[in-house]
């Protein structure tokens, strides 16, 4: 491989074409169904389905071939299956659903809104995943105008990533034959320290999601009549949420949903620790005077990696400020986003979270937890060291500097799966989610010259995979 060469070709498809096609698929509001209920009679799904399929039919790449399925009303998945020299299969993933718009997003830009600045492409969606497809192609491409041989390689892209991932296992069930043993995979669909090098990611967390509802009576009634008599469903909420979270520290309190960091792992984050620094919060956009939770690097990668987090991520049953009258109010409810750690046995989560919140309820209020998704995290096997070889090479040749490893503090639920379905499988997990790219949240961007190095390095690793047997 002519990394030069490499380096070329992929910077041209990105300039001519990803980018170009990546700003009409900005301009597509394909939620992801937790988010769309009615994603299939508003069709969004489908015009970006078709938008990327016919985006990989036009590159005309030798042995390729393309296919989308859909069954019982589940969302549709895109099936890509390239010849290889051998039988040895490589598989890559990646998503096209989206995270709602979410409010906040700075003048001239928004959720459906694609803009081209300072090398950022901006709007939902073009980093958190919509990019992985054409990311993965052109990288197949590259391998094949050089020449070089490759195994064999399916591609699957899913559009039901934000909600869990439901719908996939039964589409891994009925491509079961198609896909094989993979040998290797690549996923396109996490995050990066900096721009500067190749990010292996090698845990990630995983999640339970679920709506939390305190109801104290059949309907609100004025403020100053009840208060001090009924019980506010807010002040109950509070207690509940005390059995979970520390408020004083964010510590979770239940024992068994923490997990021992790995001594390789803990070693891992103390070094990308040191790589990083203040650049571990200083990502974030934090007030004037706003300080994080703690001053020590390592501890804070900590907790964004290997320890259980809560956040609050939605409401109902409070007005806006406008509207919020002397009234105390029948319920509450509050969508709690727990992370937990990567090693985690998920098995009943759900069901004990709900018996920690709903059992012997302050002043006998009705209270309900209902999960919506969620799923065990992911540890990485320890890498063979051919790929720890290759994607080092890869980011020296593209990015000039050294690649290097951390944990996540996200989730991708296929992985979980995939490394439960093959277990002798090795995995390159890498992304584009750099600092201040803000996936989910407002001013989401795609970091183009990132997007082009990480598609030739995958393209190196395409072509090492193959020489290493």
């Amino acid at each position: 491989m002519n990394s030069e060469q490499v380096a070329k070709n992929v910077g041209q498809i990105w300039d001519d074409s990803i980018v170009p096609t990546l700003q009409h698929y900005i301009r597509i509001p394909n939620q992801s169904p937790l988010f769309d209920p009615e994603w299939k009679r508003n069709g969004h799904m489908d015009r970006a389905v078709a938008l990327a399929k016919a985006w990989v039919e036009a590159q005309q790449i030798p042995g390729l071939r393309i296919e989308t399925h859909e069954f019982d009303g589940r969302t549709p998945l895109i099936f890509i299956e390239v010849d290889g020299d051998d039988s040895s299969t490589v598989l890559m993933y990646g998503h096209l659903d989206k995270q709602p718009a979410m409010v906040g997003w700075n003048d001239g830009l928004g959720p459906w809104t694609p803009v081209l600045r300072d090398g950022k492409l901006f709007g939902r969606g073009g980093a958190d995943d919509g990019y992985a497809i054409f990311a993965a192609v052109s990288a197949i491409n590259a391998v094949k105008q050089q020449g070089a041989p490759h195994s064999r390689i399916v591609i699957i892209i899913e559009c039901c990533e934000e909600s869990g991932s439901v719908d996939l296992p039964a589409y891994i069930d009925l491509l079961s034959e198609k896909i094989g043993t993979p040998r290797l995979v690549i996923c396109l669909d996490s995050g990066c320290g900096n721009y500067s090098q190749l990010w292996m990611t090698t845990s990630l967390r995983g999640s339970l999601v679920g709506n939390l509802t305190v109801e104290v009576l059949t309907e609100g009634v004025h403020s100053g009549d009840a208060s001090g008599i009924v019980p506010s469903s807010f002040r109950i909420l509070r207690i509940l949420l005390d059995r979970i979270e520390d408020a004083a520290t964010g510590r979770i309190i239940p024992e068994w949903l923490h997990a021992e960091v790995p001594p390789d792992r803990l070693a891992e984050a103390t070094e990308t620790a040191r790589i990083l620094g203040d650049e571990i919060h200083d990502k974030f956009p934090f007030l004037p005077g706003m300080k994080p939770m703690g001053n020590d690097p390592l501890d804070l990668l900590l907790n964004r990696t290997w320890r259980p987090m809560l956040s609050y991520t939605g409401q109902a049953g409070l007005p806006d400020l406008v509207q919020g009258g002397n009234v105390l109010r029948p319920k509450t409810s509050l969508k709690l986003s727990l992370r937990v750690p990567p090693t985690l046995d998920a098995s009943n989560l759900d069901r004990k979270l709900q018996e920690l919140l709903e059992s012997n309820p302050p002043y006998g209020a009705h209270v309900t937890f209902e999960p919506e998704k969620g799923g065990g995290g992911w540890e990485a096997p320890k890498v063979a060291a051919w790929l720890e070889q290759s994607v080092d090479s890869a980011s020296q040749a593209f990015f000039g500097k050294p690649a290097t490893t951390w944990g996540e503090g996200g989730s991708i639920p296929f992985m979980g799966m995939l490394g439960q379905r093959y277990p002798n499988a090795q995995f390159l997990i890498t992304g584009v989610l750099g600092p201040h790219s803000n996936a989910h949240g407002p001013n989401e961007f795609l970091h183009i010259s990132t997007g082009k190095n990480v598609t030739a390095c995958v393209a190196q690793v395409l072509a090492d995979e193959r020489n290493a047997k």
